[in-house]
């Protein structure tokens, strides 16, 4: 019959291999929950895990649970000292019930924290018969002293912790492997194509042809999806450290912990997971270019950290205290209101005039709309090769609704708009049904030709230059130097147009 005790540690253990065979992301908090139910279960008053650093030849203390815990983990233990180093070199357990007269014992950590110990078993974690580690218990409770018995369950603890850590390491090298493809896959061969052909967006191109030769921090602004990184990646390329790596992070997609270690880097052992030295994103873009997207969602701490990188060019992985210093050049971009961030205290004002040395705001897709159809038929392109289907474009009232259309979602509503239209179009022709719009139409595009059988591109595009141009000379009252500003193109572009689409001055 099983005892009260044994079906408590068979019901703990059931529960730690559920969660070992399962999704569950914390290695830290699992292999903390194993070292404790072990100390539980066996009656100790506390326990470490040692995990071991083959290149330093020592022992560090990842957990250490009890009255002095956090004093124990200041330590490390060195392979030829200690009944943790005697353990790993004999790749052995051991049962010790006089731990004062043992002499393995190492006496100065016990001195120097003021805990005596009395009783102590230690077994190795194994990987594959390998020791990666040691589990101690300390003093059994009620002055008892271990068993055997004792001894086999710490085995069955230290088998489940070492597999939770090996499923750690797994982890994070899939993790590292997906992250290091993914970035040879963006910056190596998969540069996006940049297509802008209104004026608008050509004056555009023609700043980041000025900027991209500067070492200075670029800050760029709009709405989601209007094609920020596509900006970034112009500078990048048309700067004198167009041969070097091109980095990107977003930095909303991670939480702060995991986020600092990517930009950063951490040394092994800095947390539970890091199993080797691991270079960051600063590192890698040496002497390149990295581009931080969504840079407002970047916590407070870390705000701290990358302005120290701006302003010294040097930083520490985490867990070190050796300074690295990077040659990088940063590009920053984000779709909120970052000044009103400052104003709450949620963006350090001296990060936002360092990253804002060279502002560039991206038109969202409604204040230019003759980039709509060669946008179009590049998507539509694309998505004809993934569905393997042939379409010889768009209907007449099909590109009339899309021009017609204010495009919140900006570019990347209109790419996912159009792949869907491919899956859906059945016709030569993508029709205006295949595209799903929402009935909200551009505001600034509401005023038609007055012919009513010109619905051809050419006069579609026509009506909305008129109109834009017509909008913005009223909003400056007939001032044509404050309207070129405000459309971002030269003066005599300005008055050219005006004498093309035939406007009236009032």
């Amino acid at each position: 019959m099983l005892s009260q005790i044994d079906i408590q540690k068979f019901n703990t253990l059931i529960e730690i291999n559920t969660l070992i065979n399962s999704n569950y992301q914390d290695a830290h908090s699992l292999v903390t929950q194993i070292l404790d139910s072990a100390t539980r279960l066996c009656a100790c008053e506390s326990s470490s895990l040692l995990l071991l650093d083959q290149d330093a030849g020592e022992l560090y203390f990842d957990i250490a649970l009890g009255s002095k815990g956090a004093e124990v983990k200041r330590f490390t233990v060195k392979l030829e000292e200690g009944i943790a180093g005697w353990v790993v070199r004999h790749n052995k357990s051991v049962i010790i019930n006089d731990v004062v007269n043992d002499k393995r014992h190492l006496q100065s950590i016990a001195q120097q924290i003021d805990y005596p110990s009395r009783t102590m078993m230690a077994v190795p974690m194994r990987v594959k018969d390998q020791c990666i580690g040691v589990i101690e218990l300390i003093n059994k409770k009620n002055d008892l002293s271990f068993i055997q018995d004792d001894l086999e369950w710490l085995e069955i603890f230290a088998n489940q912790a070492a597999l939770a850590i090996v499923n750690a390491q797994s982890i994070e090298s899939a993790r590292s492997t997906i992250q290091h493809l993914q970035d040879q896959l963006k910056t190596d061969q998969g540069y996006h194509t940049m297509i802008a052909k209104s004026p608008i967006m050509v004056a555009k191109l023609e700043i980041v042809e000025r900027i991209a030769k500067t070492d200075s921090s670029v800050l760029i602004l709009g709405e989601s999806g209007v094609g920020k990184e596509l900006f970034a990646e112009q500078i990048h390329l048309r700067s004198l450290r167009s041969t070097k790596p091109f980095i990107r992070i977003n930095c909303a997609a991670l939480p702060e912990g995991l986020l600092e270690s990517e930009l950063f880097g951490h040394v092994k052992g800095a947390f539970t997971n890091a199993i080797t030295d691991r270079r960051g994103r600063f590192e890698l873009a040496e002497g390149g270019t990295i581009f931080l997207d969504e840079i407002g969602d970047l916590a407070l701490p870390l705000q701290a950290k990358l302005l120290r990188v701006i302003q010294e060019k040097t930083f520490e992985r985490v867990g070190s205290e050796t300074s690295i210093t990077v040659n990088v050049r940063i590009l920053a971009a984000t779709n909120k209101d970052i000044e009103a961030l400052v104003a709450e205290k949620k963006f350090r004002n001296d990060l936002y005039y360092r990253l804002n040395v060279l502002p560039l705001y991206i038109p969202p897709l409604r204040q230019r709309s003759e980039d709509i159809p060669e946008l179009a038929a590049f998507f539509l392109s694309q998505g004809m090769l993934e569905t393997k289907k042939q379409f010889a474009g768009f209907s007449p009232e099909a590109m009339d609704a899309m021009l017609a259309y204010s495009w919140p979602g900006n570019i990347r509503e209109l790419e996912n708009c159009i792949e869907r239209a491919c899956v859906i179009g059945q016709t030569q022709w993508i029709q205006v049904e295949d595209l799903f719009l929402k009935k909200t139409a551009n505001p600034l595009f509401q005023e038609r030709t007055q012919e009513e059988g010109s619905r051809d591109l050419k006069s579609a595009i026509t009506a909305f230059k008129t109109y834009f141009i017509k909008k913005v000379l009223e909003e400056h009252q007939g001032n044509q130097t404050e309207t070129a500003k405000a459309l971002d193109i030269q003066r005599t572009y300005l008055s050219k147009l005006i004498k093309e689409l035939a406007i009236r001055l009032s």
